[in-house]
Protein backbone atom coordinates (compact mmCIF):
# COMPACT_ATOMS: atom_id res chain seq x y z
CA UNK A 1 0.00 0.00 0.00
CA UNK A 2 1.62 3.57 -0.65
CA UNK A 3 1.98 5.83 1.75
CA UNK A 4 -0.32 9.02 0.66
CA UNK A 5 2.07 11.30 1.93
CA UNK A 6 4.92 10.43 0.66
CA UNK A 7 6.48 12.89 -2.65
CA UNK A 8 8.63 11.53 -5.41
CA UNK A 9 11.71 13.77 -5.98
CA UNK A 10 12.07 14.63 -9.63
CA UNK A 11 15.35 13.56 -11.35
CA UNK A 12 17.35 15.56 -13.02
CA UNK A 13 16.77 15.60 -16.63
CA UNK A 14 19.14 13.08 -18.93
CA UNK A 15 21.47 15.56 -21.39
CA UNK A 16 20.19 14.82 -24.82
CA UNK A 17 21.82 11.79 -26.60
CA UNK A 18 23.80 12.45 -29.87
CA UNK A 19 22.22 10.86 -32.84
CA UNK A 20 23.61 9.33 -36.43
CA UNK A 21 24.49 12.92 -37.13
CA UNK A 22 26.82 13.22 -34.78
CA UNK A 23 28.51 10.35 -35.15
CA UNK A 24 29.02 11.03 -38.55
CA UNK A 25 30.26 14.45 -38.20
CA UNK A 26 32.42 12.90 -36.31
CA UNK A 27 33.76 11.17 -38.77
CA UNK A 28 34.59 13.78 -40.69
CA UNK A 29 36.26 15.70 -37.95
CA UNK A 30 38.53 12.69 -37.69
CA UNK A 31 40.03 13.85 -40.77
CA UNK A 32 41.40 17.35 -40.27
CA UNK A 33 43.06 15.73 -36.92
CA UNK A 34 44.34 12.70 -38.78
CA UNK A 35 46.24 14.89 -40.89
CA UNK A 36 47.32 17.57 -38.96
CA UNK A 37 48.83 14.42 -36.38
CA UNK A 38 50.38 13.14 -39.45
CA UNK A 39 52.20 16.08 -40.26
CA UNK A 40 54.19 15.87 -37.29
CA UNK A 41 56.08 13.06 -38.84
CA UNK A 42 54.90 13.08 -42.19
CA UNK A 43 58.60 14.46 -43.55
CA UNK A 44 60.57 11.13 -41.97
CA UNK A 45 61.39 10.02 -45.30
CA UNK A 46 60.81 13.13 -47.81
CA UNK A 47 63.61 15.01 -46.24
CA UNK A 48 66.79 13.57 -48.52
CA UNK A 49 64.37 13.90 -51.42
CA UNK A 50 63.81 17.41 -50.44
CA UNK A 51 67.45 18.22 -50.08
CA UNK A 52 68.09 16.56 -53.36
CA UNK A 53 65.84 18.74 -55.00
CA UNK A 54 65.79 22.25 -53.35
CA UNK A 55 69.43 22.25 -51.96
CA UNK A 56 68.52 24.12 -48.58
CA UNK A 57 71.21 24.67 -45.90
CA UNK A 58 71.49 22.71 -43.03
CA UNK A 59 69.68 25.59 -41.16
CA UNK A 60 66.97 25.79 -43.84
CA UNK A 61 66.80 22.08 -43.14
CA UNK A 62 66.26 22.11 -39.56
CA UNK A 63 63.27 24.68 -40.11
CA UNK A 64 61.85 23.03 -42.94
CA UNK A 65 61.28 19.96 -40.10
CA UNK A 66 60.81 22.06 -37.33
CA UNK A 67 58.53 25.45 -38.51
CA UNK A 68 55.20 23.15 -38.38
CA UNK A 69 55.38 21.84 -34.95
CA UNK A 70 56.89 25.19 -33.54
CA UNK A 71 53.97 27.45 -35.02
CA UNK A 72 51.71 24.68 -33.47
CA UNK A 73 52.72 24.65 -30.06
CA UNK A 74 52.96 28.41 -30.04
CA UNK A 75 48.76 29.52 -31.49
CA UNK A 76 47.35 26.72 -29.89
CA UNK A 77 46.23 29.06 -26.48
CA UNK A 78 45.31 32.08 -28.90
CA UNK A 79 43.26 29.92 -31.36
CA UNK A 80 41.38 27.95 -28.85
CA UNK A 81 40.38 31.26 -27.28
CA UNK A 82 39.56 32.39 -30.72
CA UNK A 83 37.33 30.18 -31.32
CA UNK A 84 35.35 30.54 -28.74
CA UNK A 85 34.62 34.27 -29.38
CA UNK A 86 33.82 34.21 -33.13
CA UNK A 87 32.91 30.07 -33.05
CA UNK A 88 34.49 26.69 -33.22
CA UNK A 89 32.97 25.29 -36.80
CA UNK A 90 34.14 29.21 -38.12
CA UNK A 91 37.47 29.07 -37.23
CA UNK A 92 38.11 25.03 -38.31
CA UNK A 93 36.75 25.34 -41.48
CA UNK A 94 39.14 28.73 -42.23
CA UNK A 95 41.95 26.89 -40.77
CA UNK A 96 41.03 23.74 -43.07
CA UNK A 97 40.66 25.87 -46.11
CA UNK A 98 44.46 27.46 -45.26
CA UNK A 99 45.64 24.35 -44.69
CA UNK A 100 44.57 23.30 -47.99
CA UNK A 101 45.83 26.25 -49.66
CA UNK A 102 49.41 25.66 -47.70
CA UNK A 103 49.61 21.90 -48.37
CA UNK A 104 48.87 22.82 -52.49
CA UNK A 105 51.99 25.57 -51.86
CA UNK A 106 54.32 22.95 -50.22
CA UNK A 107 53.60 20.41 -52.63
CA UNK A 108 54.91 22.49 -55.25
CA UNK A 109 57.41 24.78 -53.64
CA UNK A 110 60.86 25.27 -56.13
CA UNK A 111 62.82 26.96 -53.14
CA UNK A 112 63.74 25.95 -49.52
CA UNK A 113 62.47 29.24 -48.44
CA UNK A 114 58.95 28.80 -50.18
CA UNK A 115 58.41 25.55 -48.51
CA UNK A 116 59.31 26.95 -44.98
CA UNK A 117 57.20 29.52 -45.60
CA UNK A 118 54.43 26.64 -46.41
CA UNK A 119 55.18 24.82 -43.58
CA UNK A 120 54.79 27.79 -41.20
CA UNK A 121 51.46 28.25 -42.15
CA UNK A 122 50.55 24.64 -41.89
CA UNK A 123 51.16 25.13 -38.55
CA UNK A 124 48.59 27.99 -38.43
CA UNK A 125 46.10 25.76 -39.83
CA UNK A 126 46.90 22.89 -37.33
CA UNK A 127 46.27 25.16 -34.63
CA UNK A 128 42.90 25.82 -35.61
CA UNK A 129 42.03 22.84 -36.42
CA UNK A 130 43.55 20.76 -33.14
CA UNK A 131 41.41 22.46 -30.27
CA UNK A 132 38.36 23.46 -32.46
CA UNK A 133 37.96 19.19 -33.38
CA UNK A 134 38.27 19.02 -29.24
CA UNK A 135 35.59 21.31 -28.66
CA UNK A 136 33.21 20.60 -30.94
CA UNK A 137 33.38 16.92 -29.43
CA UNK A 138 32.49 18.69 -26.15
CA UNK A 139 29.57 20.66 -27.81
CA UNK A 140 28.14 17.55 -29.80
CA UNK A 141 28.31 14.87 -27.68
CA UNK A 142 26.92 15.99 -23.67
CA UNK A 143 26.03 12.34 -22.89
CA UNK A 144 28.94 12.00 -20.18
CA UNK A 145 29.26 8.27 -21.52
CA UNK A 146 28.86 9.04 -25.49
CA UNK A 147 31.34 11.96 -24.98
CA UNK A 148 33.56 9.05 -23.52
CA UNK A 149 33.43 7.13 -26.37
CA UNK A 150 33.94 10.00 -28.66
CA UNK A 151 36.96 11.06 -26.66
CA UNK A 152 38.29 7.76 -26.53
CA UNK A 153 38.13 7.95 -30.78
CA UNK A 154 39.38 11.23 -30.80
CA UNK A 155 42.79 9.78 -28.31
CA UNK A 156 43.04 7.04 -30.75
CA UNK A 157 43.39 8.45 -34.10
CA UNK A 158 45.29 11.64 -32.88
CA UNK A 159 48.24 8.93 -31.39
CA UNK A 160 47.62 6.64 -34.37
CA UNK A 161 48.07 9.65 -37.11
CA UNK A 162 51.94 10.01 -35.91
CA UNK A 163 52.69 6.74 -36.52
CA UNK A 164 51.07 6.65 -39.62
CA UNK A 165 52.36 9.84 -40.89
CA UNK A 166 56.18 8.78 -41.18
CA UNK A 167 54.86 5.24 -43.12
CA UNK A 168 52.79 7.17 -45.04
CA UNK A 169 55.54 9.35 -46.38
CA UNK A 170 57.84 6.55 -47.15
CA UNK A 171 55.61 4.82 -49.57
CA UNK A 172 54.75 8.12 -51.30
CA UNK A 173 58.27 9.22 -52.15
CA UNK A 174 59.26 5.55 -52.77
CA UNK A 175 56.42 5.68 -55.80
CA UNK A 176 56.02 9.48 -56.30
CA UNK A 177 57.74 12.87 -55.29
CA UNK A 178 57.95 14.26 -52.11
CA UNK A 179 55.44 16.95 -52.58
CA UNK A 180 52.70 13.94 -52.63
CA UNK A 181 53.03 13.72 -49.05
CA UNK A 182 51.19 16.89 -48.82
CA UNK A 183 48.69 16.76 -52.30
CA UNK A 184 47.35 14.00 -49.77
CA UNK A 185 45.34 16.89 -47.20
CA UNK A 186 43.58 17.94 -50.32
CA UNK A 187 40.96 15.83 -50.38
CA UNK A 188 40.27 15.11 -47.00
CA UNK A 189 40.17 19.06 -46.77
CA UNK A 190 37.79 19.50 -49.16
CA UNK A 191 35.72 17.15 -47.73
CA UNK A 192 35.26 19.10 -44.17
CA UNK A 193 35.00 22.22 -46.27
CA UNK A 194 32.01 20.57 -48.18
CA UNK A 195 30.37 18.52 -45.59
CA UNK A 196 31.30 20.79 -42.39
CA UNK A 197 28.75 23.52 -42.82
CA UNK A 198 25.98 20.73 -43.17
CA UNK A 199 26.96 18.17 -40.69
CA UNK A 200 28.70 20.41 -37.80
CA UNK A 201 26.86 22.93 -35.56
CA UNK A 202 28.20 26.31 -34.64
CA UNK A 203 28.99 26.92 -31.35
CA UNK A 204 30.99 30.21 -29.43
CA UNK A 205 30.82 31.34 -25.95
CA UNK A 206 27.73 34.36 -25.94
CA UNK A 207 29.74 36.51 -23.72
CA UNK A 208 33.43 35.99 -24.68
CA UNK A 209 34.26 39.84 -23.93
CA UNK A 210 37.28 41.68 -25.78
CA UNK A 211 39.96 39.77 -27.26
CA UNK A 212 43.21 40.46 -25.11
CA UNK A 213 45.68 41.02 -27.58
CA UNK A 214 48.67 41.64 -25.53
CA UNK A 215 48.09 37.80 -24.64
CA UNK A 216 49.19 36.77 -28.06
CA UNK A 217 52.79 37.12 -27.75
CA UNK A 218 53.18 37.10 -24.73
CA UNK A 219 51.61 33.21 -24.86
CA UNK A 220 54.09 32.63 -27.85
CA UNK A 221 57.52 33.95 -26.04
CA UNK A 222 56.28 31.75 -22.75
CA UNK A 223 55.72 28.62 -24.97
CA UNK A 224 58.44 28.70 -27.95
CA UNK A 225 61.50 28.99 -25.97
CA UNK A 226 60.71 26.56 -23.54
CA UNK A 227 59.81 23.78 -26.93
CA UNK A 228 62.87 25.39 -28.12
CA UNK A 229 65.44 24.72 -25.90
CA UNK A 230 64.07 21.59 -24.45
CA UNK A 231 64.08 20.19 -27.66
CA UNK A 232 68.07 20.99 -28.08
CA UNK A 233 68.90 20.25 -24.83
CA UNK A 234 67.40 16.32 -25.74
CA UNK A 235 69.68 16.76 -29.02
CA UNK A 236 72.75 17.92 -27.54
CA UNK A 237 72.69 18.10 -23.82
CA UNK A 238 72.59 20.20 -21.12
CA UNK A 239 74.29 23.80 -21.87
CA UNK A 240 74.08 27.45 -20.70
CA UNK A 241 72.95 28.46 -24.75
CA UNK A 242 69.65 25.93 -24.17
CA UNK A 243 69.23 26.81 -20.74
CA UNK A 244 68.87 30.56 -21.33
CA UNK A 245 65.46 29.98 -23.44
CA UNK A 246 64.11 27.91 -21.35
CA UNK A 247 64.60 30.84 -18.88
CA UNK A 248 63.69 33.07 -20.94
CA UNK A 249 60.21 30.89 -21.69
CA UNK A 250 59.57 30.64 -18.27
CA UNK A 251 59.73 34.45 -17.51
CA UNK A 252 57.20 35.11 -20.21
CA UNK A 253 55.14 32.57 -18.90
CA UNK A 254 55.03 34.32 -15.24
CA UNK A 255 54.00 37.31 -17.08
CA UNK A 256 51.12 35.69 -19.07
CA UNK A 257 49.75 34.12 -16.19
CA UNK A 258 49.71 37.29 -14.27
CA UNK A 259 48.25 38.84 -17.61
CA UNK A 260 45.42 36.51 -17.25
CA UNK A 261 44.29 37.07 -14.09
CA UNK A 262 44.51 40.99 -14.22
CA UNK A 263 42.66 41.76 -17.05
CA UNK A 264 39.20 42.25 -17.53
CA UNK A 265 38.78 39.23 -20.88
CA UNK A 266 41.43 37.40 -20.25
CA UNK A 267 42.50 34.84 -23.55
CA UNK A 268 42.70 31.71 -20.95
CA UNK A 269 40.20 32.32 -18.05
CA UNK A 270 41.62 31.33 -14.51
CA UNK A 271 38.23 30.38 -13.75
CA UNK A 272 38.47 26.80 -15.87
CA UNK A 273 41.38 25.96 -12.64
CA UNK A 274 38.42 25.94 -10.45
CA UNK A 275 36.54 23.21 -12.04
CA UNK A 276 36.94 20.59 -10.18
CA UNK A 277 39.65 18.13 -11.57
CA UNK A 278 40.66 20.15 -14.57
CA UNK A 279 43.81 21.30 -13.10
CA UNK A 280 44.89 17.54 -12.27
CA UNK A 281 43.72 16.16 -16.11
CA UNK A 282 45.93 19.42 -17.46
CA UNK A 283 49.00 17.91 -15.30
CA UNK A 284 48.79 14.27 -15.89
CA UNK A 285 48.18 14.68 -19.39
CA UNK A 286 51.34 16.38 -19.44
CA UNK A 287 53.11 13.91 -17.89
CA UNK A 288 51.51 11.07 -20.19
CA UNK A 289 53.25 13.08 -22.93
CA UNK A 290 56.14 13.22 -21.37
CA UNK A 291 56.12 9.22 -20.82
CA UNK A 292 55.06 8.49 -24.82
CA UNK A 293 57.58 11.12 -26.46
CA UNK A 294 60.09 10.06 -23.86
CA UNK A 295 60.12 6.69 -25.38
CA UNK A 296 59.88 7.27 -29.09
CA UNK A 297 63.19 9.45 -28.66
CA UNK A 298 64.73 5.77 -27.87
CA UNK A 299 62.25 3.48 -29.64
CA UNK A 300 63.50 4.68 -33.42
CA UNK A 301 67.02 5.43 -32.20
CA UNK A 302 66.93 1.53 -31.24
CA UNK A 303 65.27 0.17 -34.88
CA UNK A 304 67.54 1.74 -36.63
CA UNK A 305 70.76 2.37 -35.46
CA UNK A 306 71.18 -0.44 -32.74
CA UNK A 307 69.23 -3.09 -34.65
CA UNK A 308 70.14 -1.88 -38.22
CA UNK A 309 66.71 -1.57 -39.63
CA UNK A 310 66.42 0.87 -42.96
CA UNK A 311 64.11 3.81 -42.19
CA UNK A 312 61.44 2.42 -44.24
CA UNK A 313 61.75 -1.34 -42.24
CA UNK A 314 61.80 0.76 -38.99
CA UNK A 315 58.41 2.79 -39.68
CA UNK A 316 56.47 -0.78 -40.42
CA UNK A 317 58.19 -2.43 -37.59
CA UNK A 318 57.00 0.62 -35.55
CA UNK A 319 53.52 0.10 -36.81
CA UNK A 320 52.83 -2.67 -34.53
CA UNK A 321 52.89 -1.39 -30.72
CA UNK A 322 50.03 0.90 -32.28
CA UNK A 323 47.39 -1.62 -32.97
CA UNK A 324 46.54 -2.07 -29.29
CA UNK A 325 46.07 1.61 -28.61
CA UNK A 326 42.42 1.66 -30.39
CA UNK A 327 41.65 -1.04 -28.20
CA UNK A 328 42.52 0.64 -24.54
CA UNK A 329 40.60 4.12 -24.95
CA UNK A 330 37.19 2.41 -25.35
CA UNK A 331 38.21 -0.17 -23.15
CA UNK A 332 38.68 2.61 -20.45
CA UNK A 333 35.78 4.24 -21.24
CA UNK A 334 33.49 1.29 -20.54
CA UNK A 335 35.78 0.94 -17.17
CA UNK A 336 34.12 4.50 -16.03
CA UNK A 337 30.60 3.90 -17.67
CA UNK A 338 30.40 0.55 -15.49
CA UNK A 339 31.25 2.47 -11.70
CA UNK A 340 35.03 2.12 -11.65
CA UNK A 341 36.53 4.78 -10.09
CA UNK A 342 38.12 6.89 -12.51
CA UNK A 343 41.29 7.81 -10.76
CA UNK A 344 41.84 3.51 -10.37
CA UNK A 345 41.71 3.49 -14.52
CA UNK A 346 43.49 6.24 -14.49
CA UNK A 347 46.23 4.80 -12.02
CA UNK A 348 46.45 1.72 -13.93
CA UNK A 349 46.85 3.75 -17.32
CA UNK A 350 49.77 4.85 -15.89
CA UNK A 351 50.95 1.38 -14.19
CA UNK A 352 50.73 -0.26 -17.53
CA UNK A 353 52.80 2.41 -19.23
CA UNK A 354 55.10 2.19 -16.57
CA UNK A 355 55.40 -1.87 -17.07
CA UNK A 356 56.55 -0.71 -20.88
CA UNK A 357 58.71 0.85 -19.66
CA UNK A 358 60.07 -1.81 -17.08
CA UNK A 359 59.88 -4.01 -20.39
CA UNK A 360 62.24 -1.58 -21.69
CA UNK A 361 64.85 -1.76 -18.96
CA UNK A 362 65.18 -5.38 -20.11
CA UNK A 363 66.23 -5.01 -23.72
CA UNK A 364 69.35 -6.35 -25.19
CA UNK A 365 71.17 -5.12 -28.13
CA UNK A 366 69.11 -7.81 -30.06
CA UNK A 367 65.69 -7.10 -28.81
CA UNK A 368 62.97 -6.47 -31.23
CA UNK A 369 60.27 -8.05 -29.82
CA UNK A 370 60.60 -6.92 -26.50
CA UNK A 371 61.12 -3.89 -27.47
CA UNK A 372 57.50 -3.49 -29.74
CA UNK A 373 55.95 -5.60 -26.59
CA UNK A 374 57.00 -2.76 -24.41
CA UNK A 375 56.16 -0.07 -26.60
CA UNK A 376 53.03 -1.34 -27.43
CA UNK A 377 51.96 -1.74 -23.68
CA UNK A 378 53.54 1.81 -22.96
CA UNK A 379 51.27 3.56 -26.03
CA UNK A 380 48.26 1.68 -24.54
CA UNK A 381 48.72 2.88 -20.91
CA UNK A 382 49.40 6.57 -21.86
CA UNK A 383 46.22 6.96 -24.14
CA UNK A 384 44.44 5.58 -21.18
CA UNK A 385 45.33 8.20 -19.45
CA UNK A 386 45.31 10.66 -22.45
CA UNK A 387 41.74 9.55 -23.20
CA UNK A 388 40.44 10.01 -19.65
CA UNK A 389 41.71 13.06 -19.19
CA UNK A 390 41.09 15.02 -22.09
CA UNK A 391 37.14 13.52 -21.02
CA UNK A 392 37.49 15.36 -17.39
CA UNK A 393 38.84 18.42 -18.23
CA UNK A 394 36.37 18.49 -21.21
CA UNK A 395 33.65 17.88 -18.58
CA UNK A 396 34.81 19.95 -16.03
CA UNK A 397 35.38 23.40 -18.24
CA UNK A 398 32.23 25.38 -19.62
CA UNK A 399 31.17 24.79 -22.75
CA UNK A 400 32.04 28.19 -23.75
CA UNK A 401 35.34 28.02 -22.89
CA UNK A 402 35.64 24.72 -24.65
CA UNK A 403 38.07 25.67 -27.26
CA UNK A 404 40.39 27.45 -24.29
CA UNK A 405 40.30 23.89 -22.15
CA UNK A 406 41.09 22.33 -25.27
CA UNK A 407 43.98 24.20 -26.17
CA UNK A 408 45.35 24.04 -22.53
CA UNK A 409 45.20 20.37 -22.83
CA UNK A 410 46.98 20.40 -26.07
CA UNK A 411 49.99 22.91 -24.84
CA UNK A 412 50.73 20.87 -21.98
CA UNK A 413 51.16 17.99 -24.04
CA UNK A 414 53.13 20.24 -26.06
CA UNK A 415 55.28 20.64 -23.02
CA UNK A 416 55.25 17.40 -21.85
CA UNK A 417 56.71 15.56 -25.04
CA UNK A 418 59.84 18.15 -25.05
CA UNK A 419 60.39 17.23 -21.41
CA UNK A 420 59.89 13.96 -22.00
CA UNK A 421 63.01 13.78 -24.79
CA UNK A 422 65.46 16.97 -22.91
CA UNK A 423 65.16 14.64 -19.34
CA UNK A 424 64.72 10.98 -20.59
CA UNK A 425 67.53 11.88 -23.71
CA UNK A 426 69.44 13.63 -21.06
CA UNK A 427 69.56 10.41 -18.56
CA UNK A 428 69.93 7.99 -21.44
CA UNK A 429 72.90 9.93 -23.16
CA UNK A 430 74.99 10.43 -19.70
CA UNK A 431 74.74 6.84 -19.41
CA UNK A 432 75.72 6.31 -22.96
CA UNK A 433 78.84 8.43 -22.59
CA UNK A 434 79.50 6.65 -19.27
CA UNK A 435 79.72 3.17 -20.93
CA UNK A 436 81.46 4.04 -24.27
CA UNK A 437 85.19 3.23 -23.65
CA UNK A 438 87.22 5.32 -23.11
CA UNK A 439 89.44 4.71 -25.90
CA UNK A 440 86.81 5.16 -28.43
CA UNK A 441 87.67 8.56 -30.39
CA UNK A 442 85.94 11.58 -29.68
CA UNK A 443 82.73 11.61 -32.18
CA UNK A 444 82.34 8.46 -30.92
CA UNK A 445 81.78 9.60 -27.58
CA UNK A 446 78.62 12.46 -28.54
CA UNK A 447 76.13 9.93 -30.10
CA UNK A 448 75.49 6.40 -31.36
CA UNK A 449 75.18 7.49 -35.05
CA UNK A 450 78.76 9.44 -34.63
CA UNK A 451 80.18 6.57 -33.07
CA UNK A 452 78.75 3.82 -35.84
CA UNK A 453 79.85 6.81 -38.60
CA UNK A 454 83.50 6.13 -36.84
CA UNK A 455 83.44 2.57 -36.82
CA UNK A 456 83.08 2.36 -40.39
CA UNK A 457 85.63 4.16 -41.25
CA UNK A 458 87.88 1.59 -38.96
CA UNK A 459 89.33 -1.69 -40.64
CA UNK A 460 88.10 -4.85 -39.87
CA UNK A 461 87.94 -6.09 -36.18
CA UNK A 462 88.37 -2.60 -34.52
CA UNK A 463 85.52 -1.43 -36.12
CA UNK A 464 82.86 -4.03 -35.59
CA UNK A 465 84.31 -3.74 -31.53
CA UNK A 466 83.87 -0.16 -31.86
CA UNK A 467 80.04 -0.45 -33.22
CA UNK A 468 79.20 -3.22 -31.18
CA UNK A 469 80.58 -1.19 -27.58
CA UNK A 470 78.67 1.86 -29.07
CA UNK A 471 75.49 -0.57 -29.35
CA UNK A 472 76.05 -1.95 -26.21
CA UNK A 473 76.26 1.90 -24.69
CA UNK A 474 72.69 3.15 -26.28
CA UNK A 475 70.98 -0.05 -24.92
CA UNK A 476 72.82 0.77 -21.54
CA UNK A 477 71.57 4.36 -21.79
CA UNK A 478 67.98 3.68 -23.03
CA UNK A 479 67.96 1.14 -19.66
CA UNK A 480 68.69 4.12 -17.47
CA UNK A 481 66.10 6.39 -18.98
CA UNK A 482 63.48 3.51 -18.73
CA UNK A 483 64.07 3.54 -14.82
CA UNK A 484 63.66 7.18 -14.34
CA UNK A 485 60.64 7.09 -16.93
CA UNK A 486 58.93 3.69 -15.10
CA UNK A 487 59.62 6.16 -11.28
CA UNK A 488 57.76 9.22 -12.83
CA UNK A 489 54.77 6.73 -14.31
CA UNK A 490 54.72 5.11 -10.91
CA UNK A 491 54.37 8.51 -9.11
CA UNK A 492 51.77 9.76 -11.39
CA UNK A 493 50.29 6.50 -10.83
CA UNK A 494 49.85 7.34 -6.97
CA UNK A 495 49.53 11.30 -7.74
CA UNK A 496 46.43 10.10 -9.77
CA UNK A 497 44.52 8.09 -7.65
CA UNK A 498 45.56 10.46 -4.35
CA UNK A 499 43.63 13.86 -6.48
CA UNK A 500 41.12 12.00 -9.03
CA UNK A 501 39.12 10.28 -6.03
CA UNK A 502 35.97 11.54 -5.71
CA UNK A 503 35.73 13.62 -8.79
CA UNK A 504 32.75 13.64 -10.66
CA UNK A 505 31.60 16.02 -13.62
CA UNK A 506 28.24 16.92 -14.24
CA UNK A 507 27.00 16.45 -17.60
Amino acid sequence: MTNPTSTTTPSAPSPPRAGRREWTALGVLMLPLLLVSMDVSVLYFAIPAISADLGPSGTQQLWIFDIYAFVLAGLLMTMGSLGDRIGRRRLLLTGAAAFGAASLVAAYANSAGTLIAARAVLGIGGATLMPSTMALVRTMFTDPAQRAKAIGIWSGVMTGGIALGSVLSGVLVQFFWWGSVFLVNLPAMALLLALGPVLLPESRNPAPGRFDLLSVPLSMTAVLPVIYGLKEISSEGVRPLHVVPVAVGLLFAALFVHRQRTVASPMISPALFRGRGFAPAVVLNLVSSFAMMGSAFFSTQYLQSVLGKSAMEAALWSLLPSVPIGMAAPMAAVLVQKGVNRAYVVSTGFATAAAGYGMLALAGPDSLGLVLAACGVLASGVVIVMSQMTDLALGAAPVERAGAASSLLETGAEFGGALGMAVLGSIGTAVYRHEIPSSAPAAAHETLGGALAVAGQLPGRAGDALAAAAREAFTSGMHGAALAGTAVLLLAAAGAAATLRGIRVRA
